[in-house]
């Protein structure tokens, strides 16, 4: 099964026609991008979008043996002409199966909101996933077949591919494609970093894929130590990371504050941007979640964990952190980091990166300065990708 992708961005395209942020500003050349349509065989067209017939042109293909129109999302604004010779658009309706002549069968799949995805088998068995802008399937069940190939809104809404992965319907050899894409993410290294996080990639328009073919699935590193500075955006950075997983353990290491109304607001916003099917366990004790099988970790943060470390080894004493701590302190930084050599679970975590700023004026302050910075670096030589979160953006130091 062949597939040539008219377009790859959102409904309005990129660059958004009169938007000028910096996004739709860089969006040129390679970058800029038709709204979705994808030829399927050149028979099957899913989405008609304006210009339809000139990409397909541009991509060397012709849309004149196109037997099936079908739409998957409402369409803003006037209705699209339809060229002569393309049959009228349709919508199957969900739970529907319908057989082509050419020997495609496309089953409709119900989205928890306003659209329709299609599964498509070619002829040769072979088989694709294809899900409209905004939206995730509804009522999956498990176990599925892994599908082939998944074009999919991968940023607008990452948790479409947990629900995949939850039944099995996204397998480790699944290509996931990004389509729908808007001007949220730039274009380039950013666009591609993100959504290597989720396992998928990005694609020009007009490129044509071979369904089942051998892909360069973009491998998800097992273990990441995203660090920043105080409101840098690491944390969100980290979510955003897993938010394409099912089942996430949330690992919260700063338990909680009674009478600390400030500290509450801020446990209640994470809370709040996570997503509903993940976990969420409050304990400094990481060694023997490290130890477990089981789903993605993700630690928030290590700078916490390290201050409770610190309590418990007495470190704020001279005479105790001279008469032991320090060495107790060292033995559990050198056991987490063996854990984290060692786990079988993928592991996102989160921590501050304080080594830059003012140099504290208290002996403890200092103390604790030097004690993250190395359980930082003892943390980050175990991991197969570190990030470094300034202003929101993400820079890699080691992928």
């Amino acid at each position: 099964m062949e597939l040539t992708l008219l377009g790859t961005g959102a409904p309005a395209g990129l660059p958004r026609p009169d938007c000028p942020c910096a996004t739709c500003a860089r969006a040129l050349g390679p970058d800029a991008r038709a709204a979705t349509a994808v030829l399927v065989d050149g028979a099957l067209l899913l989405d008609l979008t304006p210009g339809a017939v000139f990409a397909a042109a541009r991509a060397g293909r012709s849309l004149a043996g196109v037997r099936q129109v079908l739409l998957t999302h409402p369409h803003d604004g006037p209705a699209v002409e339809v060229p002569a010779g393309l049959p009228q658009p349709g919508r199957v309706p969900d739970g529907r199966e319908l057989a082509l002549l050419t020997g495609h069968r496309v089953r409709a799949l119900a989205m928890d909101a306003p659209g329709t995805g299609y599964a498509v088998t070619g002829p040769e068995g072979l088989r694709l996933l294809y899900l409209p802008p905004g939206a995730a399937p509804a009522g999956l069940e498990a176990p599925a077949e892994p599908y082939d190939l998944v074009l999919a809104d991968v940023l607008g809404r990452p948790d479409a591919l947990a629900r995949l992965r939850a039944v099995g319907a996204l397998g480790p050899t699944t290509d996931v494609v990004a389509v729908h894409l808007d001007h949220d993410v730039p274009q380039g290294a950013e666009l591609r970093r993100r959504l290597a996080a989720a396992g998928a990639r990005p694609v020009p328009d007009g490129t044509t894929l071979i369904v089942g073919g051998y892909e360069d699935v973009p491998d998800v590193p097992r273990r990441t130590l995203v660090l920043g500075g105080a409101r840098s955006g690491k944390s969100v950075e980290a979510e955003r990371r897993l938010a394409a997983f099912p089942d996430v353990r949330y690992v919260a290491t700063g338990g909680s504050r009674s009478g600390d109304t400030e500290w509450a607001e801020r446990v209640a916003a994470h809370r709040e941007r996570r997503p509903g099917s993940w976990h969420t366990c409050e304990t400094c004790d990481l060694v023997p979640l490290l130890a477990e099988d089981g789903p993605p970790l993700l630690i928030d943060c290590l700078s916490l964990w390290l201050t409770d470390a610190m309590d418990a080894v007495g470190a704020w004493d001279d005479a105790e952190w001279a008469g032991g701590g320090e060495r107790a302190l060292r033995a559990r930084v050198a056991e987490l980091a063996a854990a984290v050599r060692h786990t079988r679970r993928t592991v996102v975590a989160v921590s501050n990166e304080v080594g830059s700023g003012i140099v504290p004026a208290t002996l403890s302050g200092r103390r604790y300065r030097d004690e993250l910075g190395r359980l930082n670096a003892a943390f980050a030589a175990e991991c197969e990708q570190v990030l470094l979160v300034v202003a929101g953006q993400a820079l890699a130091l080691r992928e």
